[in-house]
């Protein structure tokens, strides 16, 4: 298989470049040159959102291209029509933020979409900005060479937005920590592998249509997320688990001040963690073990020096300790 990977070179991207290299594909990867891709792809430079910045790609044929894309949709718009007669298969890494608010409870691919998206769009917002991508693809490729991923949570090595890192960094510093509760509460995410293994399988199946993908809702738990970092960690944490409304009451964000974590019950958690994801299981989807991602994670961590590289175009995330130690000492007091 030929494979052309837009990017590449960080967290999904890269991912799928190494488990394409890892099946004996033969891989290209676009990228910008700030971050260096596997060994063993062919590199082409370009920028996106420059004038000619695919030049690049002028010449060339695919069996598939990867694309992960979440800014302006005419970036996508601009490499769907340059590669439509020359590649057989456009798959585009959205997210489930392109379902209109509050998507209901076990929602499936044929939930409405939010409105306002257009794939001539320049950058809107997240849910739009992905929304418009994935028309862009549909315009170039049709519904029949198309496969839209809409992730959800993504974590694993490589992560670059924070959340799984900063929950390592976190339990590894040790002492009381701040546990959002209960520790039952089921969690959805996809292992930044698990979809790349999804991905080629998708192009192997020569798959078209939108799917959601992240594992199975309750495929861990807050509590045995938490219980894992502490393990692989050294175990010198004390996980002070806390119920929801006594952490809401300390002013503390849910899902950015404490990643992953949003109330039971809310309209956030019904979005992140519910999603109904037969399509993919159905079509080879296969999600490890919460310990391999969480111990893989802290690996990779360690090996770049405990400090996971951010993406500028993202807010950061993780509560400060000052704001824990108030939450964790109210929580104290409660009965």
């Amino acid at each position: 298989m030929r494979l052309l990977v837009l990017g590449g070179t960080e967290f999904v991207g890269r991912a799928v470049v190494e488990a394409a290299l890892g099946r004996g594909w033969e891989v290209t990867v676009l990228h910008r040159g700030r971050h260096a891709p596997p060994p063993g792809v062919r590199a082409l430079h370009g920028d996106r959102t420059a004038p000619d910045g695919l030049a690049a790609l002028a010449d060339g044929t695919w069996d598939a291209v990867v694309d992960t894309w979440s800014a302006a949709p005419r970036a996508v718009r601009d490499s769907a029509r340059l590669l439509r007669d020359r590649v057989d298969r456009y798959v585009y890494v959205s997210s489930c933020s392109v379902y209109a608010w509050a998507p209901p409870a076990g929602y499936g691919e044929d939930a409405p979409l939010v409105e306002g998206a257009s794939a001539d769009a320049g950058r809107l917002d997240y849910a739009r900005d992905k929304r418009g991508a994935e028309l862009a693809v549909l315009d170039a490729f049709g519904a029949d060479r198309s496969v839209l991923v809409r992730s959800g949570l993504i974590l694993g090595p490589y992560e670059n937005i924070g959340r799984l890192p900063w929950w390592l960094n976190r339990v590894a510093r040790g002492g009381p920590v701040l546990a959002p509760g209960p520790r039952d509460l089921p969690l959805q995410y996809v292992d930044v592998r698990d979809l790349a293994d999804w991905v080629l399988g998708s192009v192997e199946r020569k798959l078209s249509g939108p799917y959601n993908l992240i594992s199975p809702p309750g495929h861990t738990t807050m509590g045995a997320l938490l219980d894992a970092c502490a393990e692989v960690t050294g175990g010198a944490a004390e996980l002070c688990w806390t119920d929801p409304a006594t952490v809401l009451a300390a002013g503390i964000e849910p899902w950015t001040q404490l990643p992953v974590w949003v109330p039971p019950g809310s309209d956030l958690h019904e979005a992140l963690h519910t999603a109904d994801v037969s399509r993919a299981l159905a079509t080879g989807l296969v999600c490890r073990p919460v310990g391999d991602t969480v111990g893989d994670t802290w690996t990779w961590l360690r090996g770049i020096g405990d400090a996971a590289p951010l993406r500028p175009d993202r807010p950061p995330v993780g509560l400060d300790p000052e704001t824990e130690a108030k939450a964790l000492a109210a929580a104290r007091e409660q009965p």
